[in-house]
């Protein structure tokens, strides 16, 4: 298909998605002019996090430059927040990217499958219902946050965020006159008031198109609040009442006709959009606050994504023979651990999966290096029974819980027991675009039966190639050759360059661009001793495979692993490398940059959230397909080339391209043959001060991407679960030709769910398409998450569907968040005790002490005080922990500081992350008798812990915020 055709057919599904929407549009504004759930999302992370960053380098005693506003980038908020050290490593925003991608997909998700439900979208004045799923969400959030899964926590964000934005748009505060964001949202023991009633009529007549005074005057100046009502099927609603608005609403056909919405420039109350959405772009700053004062900055950070580097992840064979192997994890983890802590390239994570048989994990993730480095020195080789073991089952585990684009190493010299695992394992890979590398050792010298035949070391291999990792093989012996790779990939910015696959081998020529921000370029080449090659740089100087140090780089080998580290003075331009062997073999191209990209499958959905959504699975064979595309590194990019690449073919796709600012386009590539590929980009680079040349730079996705015949879908109502509950997800099994629905297939299709926490699960083990049935057949999927389930955790569920002859397979992953109903949604309460001073004179502070006291409680039914922090301050916190005549647990707490500050503000968080905040002030002329221990304690007993925190240290074991004053009762937010 010509260029200028595909430009015509993407223009002409953004014209048939343009105002076909009942919130702010998903991901994208057709339009031009409007602003998208994805906009709101980013703009709100962006300035939190760039606020985050401020407040901890100015505590730090450091600069912060960056103006926080509404022209953020990620990649100029990424560079801000680099303050860890002076060290001139790259740094790369990719993972920041993927990560608010994350949240925003997860925002858009509510409209594909949350696309009726009132209370999700606060329209037909569901405000209670629409803010106990804030509540519930929110709860959620801080839970996985607790639990260091901020995986599911940014899932989680999201959706709570699209509710939380869509309030702006759906009701008429905006119409009320109102320029700051409804807290009482985010505050659920606060009262929602002021609601229009059920018979309180809110609305009249637009006249004709025209819907600017279509609220009730009497509305307005009562201050009521109101939202439009919709459906999609029926015109039904209460008399007088206001509709949403639209084509799709069948509600704003019956009078009052007309609607409220502000979700684009077009709609019925399109005049107020901008303002809608920049009071959801605030009210979602708020809702990160109240997260970030909760799980504290550090973890806020974390939760955003915002990390230089990827995970550190082993997946370990624990039985016998691997001692020597779990050695040298110890030491090449320790080395990166040791080398790295402190620095721009410490690992943003650390993910510890133990396998052997009959058992594998437990799973350990973790953000402290000293808690992974104790599990990992604590692993003992032993036992083994039959060879094979649970290596997949083991690998399972890491992938859900690694943050995506990771890369896993996985240490064994066994066969997998568990091969039937294989196309979960492919489906999780594709789904997270991690890595994995296999260091795969033979222990023919001494344990034969353990050697790992062909077929054995194939299924490694293949999924290897699935991930853009490597397959090593080597001996015991020369296994500290080859574990640089593990080093080197610890980098920060590291990014593929060029990666290819040849199975079966045969020679070949292949050309790879190197660029100026290019720095520790390596060429990693597997495959037999036989295998040799030339290399030819872009100056034409060449080096061969025999040569250990030649003019182009140094070359190591271990095992089936050849490493060639060019020379720091590399040429840029095109270069060349001819492989000569018959056997299969692979080659990548690797360095370290700060320019990369990310990409996502999405497809269109033309209903009534008329855009683009996140695709699970994989695209269909002969149709087209869509990339959501970001480049990482740059604000000043364009993207001549995108290619969609399979070696075994060779065959190659090329897509075209369509900009939506901040280096983010739609990609789309048409008639994909069957096979599997690779993305490739080709992009340039223009200087703004300079009229020179742009620079060209070339970058490959690791991840390859399937096609299938084959499609997979699936109906979630909900996509939490509360702990002893199960859902039931109904999916369909969908069968195509050249990308559209086959309508007289028929066949059976195995069906594997699995998920990687062993929960109860039922599932059918086939389907069958009837020759009358459309080309479609059906099914459920049950899940059950047992009582002990923590609130906080997740559960990841593949559902997998196979033709008969075992040759096609497709797939969907869903995500569930575990949480318990939340019953605990009041604060902690402070109540001042006592604040002695002796602060008369400023020119004497540094001499002066001051002290504020003051008890805290959650609540004879409250959950308990978690965490104290100071927030701002410069002194020393005691806390005691009393049991009260009523017998509530009483926090008590002491601060002391010297007279030149003299301002505390503090926050308490309880157990479930309920946030309050109080302020201790002293005035220079006070005068308060000073506070003995019968003071603090009256009427207390039973003191149970105490805990001491100075400005050095300033997190404590429990949670709340105090305003106070030195004569005055605390004032809450």
């Amino acid at each position: 298909m010509s260029s200028k055709r595909s430009v015509l057919l993407l223009m002409s599904v953004v014209l048939e998605l343009t105002g076909l929407t009942r919130s702010f549009q998903p991901l994208f504004a057709f339009d031009g002019n409007s602003t998208s759930h994805r906009d709101i999302t980013q703009r709100a992370v962006l300035r939190k996090t760039a606020e985050v960053c401020r407040d901890m380098t100015r505590t730090d005693g450091m600069d912060f430059s960056l103006t926080i506003d509404d022209s953020l980038t990620v990649d100029r908020v990424q560079e801000a927040c680099s303050f860890s050290d002076n060290s001139t490593s790259l740094v790369s925003s990719v993972l920041f990217h993927t990560s608010i991608a994350n949240m925003y997909f997860s925002n858009a998700y509510v409209d594909l499958v949350s696309v009726l439900s009132d209370e999700h979208h606060f329209d037909s004045e569901m405000f209670q219902k629409g803010r106990d799923l804030i509540t519930k969400g929110v709860s959620a959030v801080k839970a996985s946050v607790k639990l260091e899964n901020f995986i599911a926590g940014r899932w989680t964000l999201g959706r709570v965020c699209h509710t939380l934005q869509d309030f702006y748009s759906h009701s008429n505060w905006v119409e009320l006159g109102n320029t700051s964001p409804y807290n009482t949202l985010i505050i659920p023991e606060q009262t929602l008031e002021n609601l229009a009633g059920p018979n309180i009529s809110t609305c009249r007549n637009c006249t004709g198109e025209n819907c600017d005074d279509n609220i009730l005057p009497d509305v307005l100046q009562q201050g009521l609040l109101t939202s439009g009502y919709f459906s999609l099927l029926s015109s039904e609603k209460p008399e007088g009442k206001c509709s949403h608005g639209g084509s799709f609403d069948k509600t704003s056909k019956r009078e009052p006709v007309g609607g409220i919405n502000k979700d684009v420039i077009e709609s019925s109350h399109g005049s107020l959009h901008h303002e809608a959405a920049d009071l959801a772009v605030n009210a979602t700053v708020e809702l990160l606050e109240d997260i970030r004062t909760a799980v504290g900055d550090k973890n806020f950070l974390r939760l955003m994504g915002l990390s230089p580097s990827s995970a550190l992840c082993f997946v370990i064979d624990t039985t016998g023979s691997m001692s020597d192997d779990i050695a040298e994890a110890k030491r090449v983890s320790f080395n990166i651990i040791d080398s790295k802590r402190g620095t721009q390239q410490e690992p943003s994570a650390y993910i510890l999966v133990p396998f052997n048989d009959p058992g594998f994990g437990p799973l350990l993730l973790t953000t402290d290096a000293d808690k992974f480095k104790e599990s990992i020195d604590g692993l003992t080789a032993s036992g083994g029974g039959d060879i094979p073991e649970l290596c997949l089952s083991g690998l399972q585990l890491a992938l859900t819980a690694a943050p995506p684009l990771s890369e896993i190493f996985v240490f064994t010299d066994a066969p997998a027991k568990d091969a039937h695992l294989k196309s979960t394992i492919t489906a999780l890979i594709e789904s997270t675009k991690s890595e994995v590398t296999f260091m795969l050792t033979d222990v023919l010298s001494t344990r034969r039966k353990r050697a790992l035949s062909q077929a054995d070391a194939q299924l490694y291999r293949d999924l290897a190639r699935a991930s853009g990792g490597q397959a090593i093989e080597v001996s015991k012996s020369d296994l500290a050759l080859a574990t640089s790779v593990i080093e080197d990939s610890s980098s920060s910015a590291v990014v593929t360059i060029f990666q290819v696959v040849m199975n079966p081998g045969k020679p070949d020529n292949f050309t790879f661009t190197l660029d100026s921000s290019l720095r520790s370029i390596i060429i990693y080449i597997t495959g037999t001793s036989s295998l040799s090659f030339n290399l030819t740089s872009s100056t034409g100087v060449s080096q061969d495979s025999s040569e250990s140090s030649g003019p182009l780089g140094s070359l190591s080998s271990a095992g089936n692993l050849r490493r060639l580290t060019l020379n720091n003075d590399s040429e840029t331009g095109l270069w060349e490398i001819s492989v000569d062997s018959n056997d299969p073999y692979s080659v990548k191209v690797a360095g370290q940059s700060s320019k990369n990209f990310i990409f996502n499958l999405v497809e269109a959905n033309k209903g009534v959230h008329g855009d683009f959504f996140l695709k699970e699975g994989r695209p269909l064979s002969g149709s087209n397909a869509t990339l959501l595309l970001t480049v990482a590194g740059s604000d000043s990019v364009r993207i001549p080339e995108v290619t969609l690449y399979d070696s075994s073919g060779p065959t190659e796709v090329t897509g075209t391209s369509q900009s939506f600012g901040d280096s983010n386009f739609l990609v789309t590539f048409n008639d994909i043959p069957a096979g599997d590929f690779v993305v490739r980009l080709r992009g340039e680079e223009s200087n703004a001060s300079s009229r020179s040349t742009p620079s060209v730079f070339q970058r490959q996705a690791s991840t390859q991407i399937k096609t299938s015949s084959i499609s997979v879908t699936a109906q979630v109502n909900s996509t939490s679960i509360e702990p002893g509950s199960t859902v039931s997800i109904p999916f369909t099994v969908t069968a195509t030709s050249n990308g559209v629905v086959n309508e007289t297939a028929s066949g059976t299709y195995t069906v594997r769910a699995t998920n990687d926490r062993s929960f109860s699960s039922t599932s059918p083990s086939s389907v069958t398409i009837e020759t009358d049935s459309g080309g479609k057949a059906n099914g459920t999927v049950t899940l059950t998450a047992p009582d002990s389930a923590a609130s906080g955790t997740d559960v990841t569920l593949t559902i997998e569907a196979e033709d008969a002859a075992a040759t096609d397979i497709n797939y969907i992953v869903l995500r569930f968040s575990i949480a318990a109903e939340v019953t605990d949604v009041n604060r902690p309460v402070c109540q001042e005790v006592s604040t002695t001073t002796n602060c008369s004179s400023s020119s004497l502070c540094d001499s002066s002490q001051w002290e504020f006291v003051a008890n805290v409680t959650d609540g004879i039914n409250g959950t308990g005080i978690d965490i104290i922090t100071i927030r701002e301050g410069n002194g020393t916190l005691n806390t005691t922990t009393v049991v009260g005549p009523a017998g509530e647990n009483i926090t008590v707490v002491s601060y002391q500081a010297s007279c030149c500050a003299d301002r505390v503000e503090l926050s308490v968080v309880d157990n479930v992350g309920n946030v309050g905040m109080c302020v201790g002030q002293v005035r220079q002329s006070s005068t308060v008798a000073p506070v003995t221990a019968a003071n603090v304690t009256t009427n207390l007993t039973t003191s149970v812990t105490t805990n001491t925190t100075s400005a050095g240290g300033r997190t404590l074991s429990t949670t709340l915020w105090f305003w106070a004053t030195a004569v005055a009762l605390p004032f809450w937010k």
